[in-house]
């Protein structure tokens, strides 16, 4: 009867997000996680095909953590919908500085981009909605609001800059009121 397994594929996968929480995505690697586990690395390559599994499935779960931001701040009634996005957004940033890095800072060359209009529809829709306004419309005041909100995020999560809520809600505002007001 072959040996039962000492972990869980779950139980491997949260503690891979926990070292790149605690250490940057460049920290996990089979021997650090087999650290980590008290363990050596055979039971990851027992349960995983190899560490870009791994890897994958830690991508996987960051993506799930920031989505749940999202839709908790846009439920919970804070702010306008639309706005709770960005908030959350630079929330995920500060609080999960490198879960955040992994997905929206991690060097993207080489990489197929398939991001597109309908991963972000949710968005736009509250947009055309709130605005009156066409898709294309909708879209490119997104993009302009995102690279602005990413700066914010991004000063976050390097400790370049710590800015309070209330200047990044009001910032975000003036940004906002100011590119739609010639709409």
């Amino acid at each position: 009867m072959p040996p039962k397994f000492k972990f869980k594929k779950e139980e491997i996968i949260n503690t891979a997000v926990n070292l790149v929480r605690e250490n940057g995505a460049d920290y996990l690697t089979a021997r650090n996680l087999g650290a980590a586990l008290g363990s050596s690395a055979k039971p990851i390559f027992s349960l995983f095909e190899g560490m870009e599994e791994v890897k994958n499935m830690v991508f996987a779960s960051a993506q799930e953590i920031y989505e749940n931001y999202l839709e908790t701040d846009m439920k919970k009634g804070e702010y306008p919908t639309y706005k709770a996005s960005g908030m959350a957004y630079i929330r995920f940033a500060c609080e999960e500085k490198e879960l955040f890095k992994l997905l929206f800072m991690r060097d993207r060359t080489g990489e197929v981009l398939t991001e597109s209009r309908e991963e972000i529809m949710p968005l736009l829709k509250i947009i055309m909605k709130n605005l009156s306004v066409d898709e294309d419309t909708a879209f490119f005041l997104h993009l302009k609001l995102w690279i602005y909100v990413h700066g914010f995020a991004t000063m976050c999560a390097t400790g370049y800059l710590n800015w309070d809520t209330e200047f990044i809600k009001k910032s975000i505002s003036d940004v906002y009121n100011g590119l739609t007001s010639n709409l």
